[in-house]
Parts: C-alpha cells; structure tokens; sequence
C-alpha cells in the first residue's frame, strides 16, 4: 500500500569482515554502489548515545532512520546540542524519500529542525505520538512540516522502499520498529526497544511479527545495543509504582520528581501514587509542560480531574499536597532541577523535601547528576534515585532479552547500533552465540558505510560524519579549535599583552602592558616577565624584524616559557601588535 504524506496544515576499500574487526582509520571514500544492492551509512549512534541518524539508499535515491542529537558533556562548554554531520547527504536532498521516526526521544527527533532547514518539504514518517512531539518542536522553528502517520502493522511504499512497521516496547508510548524492503534484500532497523512483558500501556513488541519476517528472511538486522553488557532481563516498568508508592508515603513535605521530558510511562506513575495520596501535580519547565499537554491530548496520559494543577497556583497548598515535576534528570545545567540546586530558581528546596530522579543515567553524565544530588542534599532535600531505590528501569533490552530476540529473527547479516564500542561489541558477541556466522556481523562507527550485495553485509568506505556544534544561533560554526580554546580558557584563563611598534624599525613605543585573567596570575606579578619582553623585542628589532605577526609569535613565546617556568601553567596568550 502506497500513501502520500500529508501536507503542512492550513495553520500555518573493504575491512576485514570477522566479529573482530572494526572500521580502521585509512578507510577511503566508499565505491559507486552496485546496481542492485543496499547501502547503509550510519551518521550518528555509533561509538555513542544519542545522534541516531542512518541512511538508507537503493536505486540513488534514499531513505532516513531518525535524526538525533548528542547532548554535550563537560570537555565541550557552551555547547547546547550536537547533531549529526549532514554532509553528505546535503547536496542529495532532493534524493531523500522521507525520514522514518522511529520513537519521539530527543535523541531520535531532536535533530530534525535542523535537517528540515535545509529542504522543509522533506515528509517524516511515525507514529501519532511521534508526530505530534516533532511537530510541536518544529513549530518553535517555524516549520510546518508535510507527515504520514503510520501505525504497527501498517506497510508503506515509500519511493523504492516497502516499509513495514512493528510494535516495540519501550520507555516511550508508540515505538517502532522498521523493516526496509527492497529487491536487495529486507533490512530491519528495532529502533530502541525491550520486551516488557507487563507494559504500563499493554502494548508488546511485536515478536509474532519478527517471527514472520524471520520466516521471509531478515538480511540485515540493525539492533538496539545500549543494554548488550547487562545480563538477563529488564524488570517490568510495573515494579516501580509500588517503590513509588513507598516514596510518596513517607513524604512529610513537597516531592519534586526529575524525568525526561518525554517519560510518558513514568510520569504516568507519579500522577497516579499523587492521585492516591492526595497531592497535586504541577509541570515545571517548557519541555515538560508541552510535551505532557500533548500525551494528555491525545490520550496517552491519564490525569484525573483536577489532579494537574499550574506551579503558580502551589502557594496556596499545603507542602505535603504538592507534586513538582521537572526535567534535569541528567544534570543538565540549565534545567529546573540543575537550577534549584544551585538555588538559581524560584522554586527553593527546603529540609524535609523529596527529590526523585526517575532516570537512569546516560553515560558521561555521572560527574554532572551527581554534583546536582549533592547540591540538593546541601539544602536539606532527601534525594532517591536509582542508586538507592528502585524507581527507575531501563527502555533498552538487556543480553537475555536479545539473545531471545536473535534466536526468533535468525538474521543473516547483523549490525548493531545505538551504543558506545563496548556496548555494540557485546551486541555481536550475543549475535554470534545466537549462530549468527561471525563474518556476518558488522561492528561500524559512524560514517562508515556497508552495503548489502548479494547477501553480504560488508564495510566498503568512510564518509565524514563528525560533531555538529549548536550553540545559541550558530550551528557548525563551532570547530574543535574553538572548543580547545574555550577549554584553555576555561582552565588556565587568558594573559593578554599590548604593545605599540614603530612599524619601521620594530622598537617599541609604546608597553608592553599585561593583564591577567582567570589564570591565577595577579598582574603586579609580571615585573619578571616585560624585561624578558623588551629584550627579545629589542633584539628582533636590531634583527631587522618588524611584521607584526611575527613580533606576535615571539611575545608569545617569551611570555609562555614565563609563565610555566614560574607557575606551571599554561594560560591562553593574546599578544596584540600595534604599528605606528
């Protein structure tokens, strides 16, 4: 069956082939693809969590699984989001079928505004709840976005691919998998998945499915890895109410809950233990606000009468009847949670308050959710999380569950995604105990590309598929460079040094004058250092030496051989050269 998407609303060189390899730096640029077989290009989600991006391509023309983005960690400061490197598929636009949205996690949708600026008109494919979260953050961006809404079970014709769509479970209503026909063979892509058997919704990944499409034949499988490494199976979201429960029991005060924005499952439990407990529930923070008004829209979230109430109304409640809930669960810094506990929100934590981070944590943000639970028990809060209680269990299938996954699919090839190196290592070691011949199964990073010809998954090259930097208003304008700049700055501060030159001999007329910042260094120090200054200046001036940049990189080296011989350090160093 073949649908067009709806329209915008009236409102506006080859590596070795074992389970052992992996893609190796001098990898070129990929071959023409054969006529006949299928490449996949994996732009973002491999060697990492988050910036889930593939590309499927078949007869010159393509198809998108997700666009995520990468939230950054401490090594790269200021940065607000990292997004998948479009650069190769940029001028090949027109060539793109649609994007397939997989689920509504940040790390799935978040990068499609960015995708959609350079050709809006590009339809995305997903589910109702998907859609709906994509389309609320794309009209912030002020783009109305054309869509096919599509449902497990539901087959689509999309350009030269038959994609068919299959129920999973996972922390997010509405997931999907998606199986890619085409006449090279059927590539199944799981998205995020597990197999809960008692999901809060009643909605099971479809194993009758995988089952079926194992019986056609699945050639290449693309599988979910984050949870490779934890053996057996992942509890049931259902075990959480009753710690919940227990929580919120023992409260004497307000109770303040963390969870991603898009947490359906979870939020579902919060409101339900404050319903029975007789508090109210206010959403805090934009993200949350909207994406909870949606999921209450469109009927994926339950909330009694007069349950959900606005934060400016908590005042006048009593702190045992009140519920907040936020985002900052990862300890991001500009989320309400981050902000409370360093007492730079309207909401203040008082002692005898109860903060719950309903989340796991996603790896490298350890350091940062941490100094957010210490600043919280600064203030007297009593801080549950999945270090000290059970409310929180992850979306991702664990090695029992895969193992059990692999044993009904009987995938010919496998690829796994979605997951740092030694999760998607573990994800083949599972594929081979489950018979999956080891020369069958591809272990990538992203950029390299492997094509499907004849059966036969295999690596055939590299394309660039670095960070995309957004920072405010600006996106890829930030480089590494600037990055290391910035952790310079950040660390060993800046030493700034003026001087005037006569621009015919070189002498100086003027400083040299010197001024410190964030290094340490108090300024009436540098008493040491301008005789150095002047003397290597006025030897290069009777050297005959007067273009500025070169005066520049020899101020920079006097002052930097300075500084680390005297304070160890290594600050920025501005020298600025003015000739008169």
């Amino acid at each position: 069956m073949s649908r067009t998407p709806r329209a915008p609303a009236a409102r506006g060189v080859r590596g070795e082939e074992s389970l052992l390899s992996h893609p190796h730096p001098e990898l070129g640029a990929p071959p023409k693809l054969r006529k006949g077989g299928l490449r996949v290009t994996p732009l973002g989600g491999l060697g990492e969590i988050g910036r889930n991006m593939t590309v499927f391509e078949y007869d010159g023309r393509l198809l998108i699984v997700d666009c995520g983005v990468l939230f950054p960690e401490d090594e790269q400061p200021g940065i607000d989001l990292i997004l998948p490197d479009f650069t190769t598929i940029r001028d090949r636009l027109d060539d793109v079928e649609g994007i397939v949205l997989t689920h509504g996690h940040e790390d799935h949708i978040g990068g499609v505004p960015y995708l959609l600026r350079l050709k809006p008109d590009i339809p995305l494919i997903g589910s109702k709840l998907t859609l709906a979260l994509i389309e609320a953050k794309l009209q912030e961006h002020r783009i109305r976005p054309y869509t096919l809404e599509v449902a497990e079970g539901n087959r689509e014709r999309i350009g030269p691919f038959d994609c068919e769509f299959i129920a999973v479970n996972h922390s997010i209503p509405d997931a999907l998998a998606v199986a890619i026909r085409t006449p090279a063979g059927m590539a199944v892509h799981t998205g995020d998945f597990k197999m809960d058997q008692l999901p809060l919704d009643g909605r099971l990944t479809d194993l009758h499915a995988f089952a079926r499409l194992s019986e056609e034949g699945i050639d290449l499988l693309l599988s979910d890895s984050t949870n490779a490494e934890v053996p057996g199976f992942v509890p049931p979201e259902r075990d959480i109410s009753n710690v919940l429960r227990q929580v919120f029991a023992n409260a004497q005060k307000r109770i303040i809950v963390a969870s991603f924005a898009s947490h359906v499952h979870r939020i579902q439990q919060i409101l339900d233990a404050a319903h029975e407990y007789g508090r109210r529930v206010a959403f805090v923070g934009r993200s949350m606000v909207r994406n909870m008004g949606i999921a209450r829209d469109l009927g994926y979230l339950r909330v009694p009468a007069g349950l959900v109430v606005d934060v400016k109304t908590l005042d006048d409640l009593p702190d045992h009847e009140v519920v907040l809930v936020c985002t900052g669960s990862q300890g991001e810094p500009m989320a309400a949670l981050s902000r409370m506990a360093n007492r730079d929100h309207q909401i203040r934590i008082v002692p005898g308050d109860t903060v719950i981070l309903a989340s796991s944590l996603i790896p490298g943000n350890e350091n940062a959710v941490y100094r957010v639970i210490n600043g919280l028990t600064r203030w007297g809060a009593n801080v549950v999380h999945k270090g000290n209680a059970k409310v929180h269990v992850s979306g991702h299938a664990s090695a029992g569950e895969l193992l059990y996954f692999y044993n009904i699919c009987k995938p010919k090839n496998l690829m796994p995604v979605h997951g740092e190196w030694r999760h998607l290592r573990a994800n083949a070691e599972l594929g081979a105990l489950t018979g999956v011949p080891k020369d069958h199964i591809v272990i990538a990073e992203d950029g390299v590309v492997v094509d499907l010809v004849d059966g036969r998954a295999r690596i055939v090259g590299k394309v660039q598929a670095g960070y995309v930097y957004v920072d405010g208003l600006s996106v890829g304008d930030v480089t590494e460079a600037s990055l290391k700049d910035r952790r310079i700055l950040g660390d060993e501060g800046i030493i700034s040094i003026f001087v005037v030159v006569d621009s015919t001999t070189g002498k100086i007329v003027g400083g040299p004058h010197l001024q410190a910042r964030g290094s340490g260094i108090d300024d009436s120090n540098f008493g040491g250092v301008l005789p150095k200054v002047e003397e290597a200046l006025a030897k290069s001036a009777a050297d005959g030496v007067a273009e500025p940049h070169q005066l520049q990189q020899l101020i920079r080296r006097t002052v930097g051989k300075w500084v680390s011989d005297t304070y160890r350090r290594r600050p920025m160093i501005l020298p600025v050269v003015v000739e008169v």
